[in-house]
């Protein structure tokens, strides 16, 4: 299959997904096509059937805003058109759905590709709620020959925010390369970030307020009065100066390491004790799995995708959001005992591997794409 991809190239969970799958699928033979404004963050050096073509923007005075949707919409058609695209796979649905869609409107009669939508968070639980865009999310979730939503719980928010009919959602979670995410990799950067042998806690995001990183600072200061910890900060967003004020607050500031984005977050992962994601709420969680795939057990909240994916007692534990003591608790109960330790970050491994691989949901996005291309 020839097949097109369009994503945010930005930090954050619907990019690294759409950039693994195209990884992923071009490893198994088919031409993947990247399309967007910069190249996606986890796409890098020259793969084999892998191609990225930038979306061109006119500099042009009357443009306050240049009008990105349309742009996008012109790069999809010209490279369906020349390239020959069977099926173009739009990740979040604004604005890459209503690109998609009008991109194929271009095409006068045959060679339309086939248009998937995966919904992927808030483009339907925050921006496609909004007055603003709620009528043109919902015109291109019904517009699209595919769609999937990458948790029950974000199938469900569909289905009751936007009038859309569960039968033609399907669910395929995210996923992890659990070759590359695991425990035996070597952790020669510990004693870096560890000094005295501490504990390290890892918190990654992209700093938004759903985020509530405060509250990452605020566990990880109950954790360190009782056992010397460090906290390891991944990411970067609008949050963060919040972050840091609230760990100059409370006397933990020497302790915090906010160490900005990394494409390899897999070499940060496999040297923490403990994961920590106080989110509001999370429609999948994809560090979370990456985390549990690296062997290192998770303390977050008990909200959104996230019980779905963390087994609560078992690779983690889980409260509500909000709740800073509870997490705190949990965390100092997990690290202090080296066999629940031990345990649980087993458990969090098994359910990567049998549940969340990238060849398992790999191999069912590509059954997908034959399905709604009736092959």
């Amino acid at each position: 299959m020839k097949i097109g991809i369009a994503c945010y190239p930005t930090y954050g969970g619907s990019g690294a997904v759409a950039t693994e799958l195209g990884l992923g699928l071009a490893a198994r033979g088919h031409e993947i096509h990247f399309l967007s404004y910069a190249p996606p963050f986890r796409l890098s050096g020259l793969r084999e059937r892998v191609f990225f073509h930038e979306v061109e923007m006119a500099d042009y005075p009357l443009f306050e805003h240049p009008p990105y949707t349309l742009a996008l919409a012109v790069a999809i058609h010209q490279v369906a058109r020349d390239r020959g695209l069977d099926l173009v796979h739009v990740h979040y649905a604004i604005p890459h759905a209503a690109s998609a869609w009008l991109a194929g409107q271009m095409f006068e009669g045959a060679g339309r590709p086939r248009l998937v939508t995966t919904l992927h968070g808030t483009d339907i639980t925050l921006i496609g709620r909004h007055p603003s865009f709620r009528s043109m999310t919902r015109f291109s979730i019904l517009r699209s020959d595919g769609l999937t939503a990458v948790s029950r719980y974000l199938k469900r928010e569909t289905e009751e925010n936007f009038d859309v009919s569960g039968a033609s959602i399907r669910v395929i979670p995210n996923f992890v390369d659990t070759d590359r995410y695991r425990r035996n990799a070597a952790p020669h950067d510990r004693a870096r970030l560890a000094p005295g042998g501490e504990k390290l806690l890892i918190h990654v995001s992209n700093y938004r307020a759903v985020k509530r990183v405060e509250d990452v600072i605020d566990v990880f200061a109950r954790v360190t009065e009782r056992i010397p910890s460090r906290m390891i900060m991944v990411g970067d967003g609008p949050d963060r100066p919040l972050a840091r004020r609230r760990a100059e607050e409370l006397g933990v500031t020497d302790r915090v390491s906010f160490l900005g984005q990394h494409t390899s977050v897999e070499d940060l992962l496999v040297l923490g004790d403990l994961f920590l994601l106080p989110s509001k709420t999370e429609s999948f969680g994809l560090a979370a799995l990456e985390a549990m795939a690296c062997g290192t057990p998770v303390v977050a909240s008990r909200a959104g995708g996230l019980p779905e994916l963390v087994a609560d007692g078992e690779s983690g534990l889980l409260y509500e959001p909000g709740d800073v003591e509870g997490m705190a608790a949990g965390a100092l109960g997990i690290l202090a005992s080296p066999e629940l330790w031990r345990r649980m970050s087993g458990c969090g491994r098994r359910i990567a591997e049998t549940r969340f691989s990238a060849p398992t949901v790999v191999g069912v996005y590509e059954d997908y794409y034959r399905e709604v291309l009736g092959r």
